[in-house]
């Protein structure tokens, strides 16, 4: 395969993959507006009630969002009674979010409801091609990280 026809299927991976997520995310999205909530929204009560309360500063880390937007969707979340915040005992200079009783039952009731949705996106690929995917897509992932720095 010549260089060209490496970097014109290179090309048409990336449109690929961009189309793909975009329709995915469209389910996604529009399931998540269901229940009142946008993705950031989302992203946080799916963190809290997986991993359990976080400190403030670490969930825009792990949702990908900057620090002073988490405070916007702490405050919306927090007025919706589905989390609180918490001081930590140990260190005054930090803050946990934690999910409330109402918050815990809202996220369990829609968390399968929403895994559905996922499922339906998807299933254009039975399960071993899903599995095969998903290591292709770490692997490729893994070495875009790994080549960032090269190309600055």
């Amino acid at each position: 395969m010549s260089v060209e026809n490496g970097r014109d299927q290179s090309l048409e991976l990336f449109v690929v993959l961009v189309r793909a997520y975009n329709w995915i995310s469209a389910h996604a999205h529009r399931d998540i507006r269901r229940y009142g909530l946008n993705p950031t929204e989302f992203g946080v009560l799916d963190l809290l009630y997986h991993k359990g309360p976080q400190p403030l500063q670490q969930i825009g880390e792990k949702i990908l969002i900057s620090s002073g937007n988490i405070t916007y969707v702490i405050d919306k979340l927090e007025k919706k009674n589905l989390l609180i915040r918490k001081p930590c005992p140990k260190d005054r200079r930090v803050t946990y979010a934690e999910l409330t009783e109402q918050g815990e039952q809202f996220f369990a009731e829609i968390f399968s409801q929403h895994q559905e949705v996922i499922h339906q996106a998807l299933k254009g690929l039975d399960v071993d091609e899903k599995q095969v995917a998903i290591q292709l897509i770490k692997k490729l992932g893994y070495q875009a990280q790994k080549s960032y720095s090269a190309y600055v």
